[in-house]
Formats: structure tokens, sequence, C-alpha cells
């Protein structure tokens, strides 16, 4: 695509986004995640590998492949292809799953960036986040090269953590502060290598992460050192990494500790939640809002987070919570657009000009989108 016809379909669709026009007619949840899945096969067509476009840029069109995101998109569409029973999706999935093996650099780590920064640097979060892809692969096909790589990863990431507990060394470049505690979810994907290999180093690894995590917890819910640029209001999208990594240790250990701390937060963002369904994109130290702009990313994995707290609470805030987010996200899905870019894809921020991927559609968006409304259904089904 031409960068005059980018420019052209930019303006005008910034011009409606700002006006408050880019909201759309909902349809069923089945509509709204086909065209996202296949969003996400058109984003790994459109690379020189079989890894997934790290965004559509209304700028400068698909940016290269994104080993970080690629890696836990996996499991979101396998599950897909599960729930619509076409492989298709499985096998975009797998694929994927073997650039990552390729592209493992000789430590075992992933690198920053997208395929094409240099030089490769290692990185804490992004190597957590391919283990998801790694361990679905593996439970899918049972194939040692998946097990290994999962494995040769987490080792790496034990031999770097701190003794509390934290990662400092080999933090994100592209992030300001280099302990966090958005890593929970880099805990999370050890636990799931310890799910495959029950070797409980695996497992005392991910624990002493989260037990560091909840040290720095205020009494309101609200974490320290919890954003990739402005730890005094942090993103919705590390608030959301943060409540599942403490979910995904948390409820498969039947530690209550790690669930309720994840629920305080969980429910001072219930109250942060507009009628409409959105939540500010940053929130300060009292939950109150820090932008007037909607981080559609972080809405999105929070309302997978209050899904998985309802489904083993039973309350119906975290499930009406959790509706009027997917509702909010649907209305913000264009299902109609002529651009392959834009059809299906989730913006990073609304409206798109807000400080959270500017004039982007980037692929992680897709993903949680498609995992709350995949809930959503699997809520809908047992009822």
């Amino acid at each position: 695509m031409s960068s005059n016809n980018l420019k052209s379909i930019k303006w005008k669709f910034l011009i409606k986004d700002l006006l408050g026009l880019s909201r759309f007619q909902t349809q069923k949840n089945s509509i709204h995640l086909k065209e996202a899945g296949d969003w996400l096969m058109r984003a790994q067509d459109a690379t020189a590998d079989r890894g997934v476009s790290r965004t559509f840029n209304l700028r400068s069109g698909w940016e290269p492949s994104y080993p970080e995101t690629t890696g836990y998109i996996i499991p979101t569409l396998i599950d897909y292809a599960k729930f619509t029973g076409n492989d298709e999706y499985k096998r975009g999935a797998l694929e994927m799953a073997d650039w990552e093996v390729d592209i493992q650099l000789d430590c075992g780590a992933i690198q920053a960036g997208t395929i094409a920064a240099s030089p490769k640097t290692p990185t804490i979060f992004n190597t957590g986040q391919v283990l998801f892809g790694w361990v679905s692969a593996f439970k899918q096909t049972g194939e040692g090269k998946y097990h290994k790589a999962a494995t040769r990863a987490a080792n790496w990431l034990l031999d770097v953590q701190e003794p509390d507990g934290s990662w400092v060394r080999f933090a994100s470049p592209f992030a300001r502060f280099k302990r966090n505690t958005y890593n929970s979810r880099t805990a999370w994907g050890i636990y799931q290598v310890y799910q495959i290999t029950e070797n409980s180093k695996y497992l005392d690894a991910s624990v002493k992460n989260i037990r560091y995590v909840l040290k720095r917890q205020n009494p309101q819910g609200w974490f320290e050192n919890n954003c990739l640029v402005d730890n005094s209001r942090p993103l919705t999208h590390t608030i959301g990494y943060t409540l599942e990594g403490l979910l995904g240790v948390g409820i498969p250990l039947g530690e209550q500790s790690f669930i309720d701390a994840a629920e305080t937060a969980a429910r001072a963002l219930i109250e942060a939640q507009a009628k409409n369904g959105s939540i500010p994109g940053c929130l300060d130290s009292e939950w109150h809002p820090a932008v007037r702009w909607i981080c559609l990313t972080g809405l999105a994995q929070i309302a997978v987070c209050w899904w998985r707290l309802y489904q083993i609470t039973n309350h119906s805030a975290y499930r009406e919570a959790a509706l009027k987010a997917n509702q909010y996200l649907k209305s913000t899905q264009n299902l109609s657009s002529a651009v392959q870019g834009i059809r299906g894809g989730i913006k990073g921020s609304h409206p798109i000009s807000g400080k959270y991927c500017s004039y982007s559609y980037p692929n992680w968006a897709v993903k949680f989108f498609m995992d709350s409304l995949l809930l959503e259904e699997a809520h809908s089904l047992s009822h």
C-alpha cells in the first residue's frame, strides 16, 4: 500500500475517530471473533517469515514480526481453532511456534523488539511470553522441540532471576524501568513450564516472583513499579499483565493470597469502569483516571481477569463488568473496512490518537480481545 493511500486513510479515519464517530454496531461474538482471527492470520501472512506483524500502522503499514507477542498469540489461535473446528488457525499457530524455535537465541532467551532489531538483545519479559506458545504447541503435538525450547528459555530466566524473585538484568530496552511488577506474567509462563515438566525449580521461581509482586501492592490494590514509562500512573495494559500473572499462578495452585491480591485490584477496576464499559488508559495510585483516552488492550486484559474471577467465585459483578467491557470493545472493531490491516483489528487506543500505540492496530490487542470473547462464549454455554 502506498504512503499516499495510508495518509488518506489516516486522516479520514482520524477525523471520524476524534469526533466519536468510529464506534460501530456490534454483532454476535462469532462474527467479531472470525474477523479478529482472520486479522491475525493476515498479520502473519504480511511478514517475510511466519511470525506475526507487530502492528498495522496507519503511517507505514504492516511492521515486521514481533517475537514477544507472536509467542502468546499461539495459544489464542489454538483455542480459536478448537472453538471453530477450523484447523487452519492451529496450522498458523504451529508455524508461529516453529518460527520462535528458529529464532531462539543461543542462551535460550528471546530478543527484544521486532525481528528486525539489531543487535539481538535477550530480554526477560519477551522470553516469558513465548513460553506460553511453546507450552501450548507441546500440549497440542507432543513434539519434543517445543518442550526443549520452553525448558531452555525457562532455565535462562531462572539463571538471571534476583534472590528476591524480581528481574533486573536483561530488562526491555524499550521500558524506562528495569525492575517491575508486571513480570508476574513471566512468572506465569514459568509456571506453565512447571506444569509440563513437574520440576519444582520452575514452581519455586514463579512463586518467588509473585510473592515479590504482592509486597508492592498498596492497600487499595494498586501495584508499584507497574508501567513501561510512568510508574505513578500505570497503563491498564501493564495492570492487566500483573493481574493475569497473579491469577495464572494463583488459581491452579489454589493459593488464596495470590487470588485475593488480584481480587482487590479487580474490584477497584470495576469502580473505575465507566457506564459504557470502558476504563481510562492510565490510573493513579488511588485508581483515579490519569488520561482521557482508552487503552483497548488493557481493557480486554482486565475483562479476561474478570472472567477468570467470575469462574472461580461466581460473583455476578465480575461477569457484568466483563460483558460491558466486551460490548465496548466490539463497538471499536471495524468489521467492514476494505483495508486489510484495519478490518477486524483492534486499535491501540480509542481515540486512535491516544498515547498507547497511536495510529496503530497492535497484534496483542486482537489477541486479548479474542481471549475475552472466547471466555464469554464459554460462560454462555455453561449457563
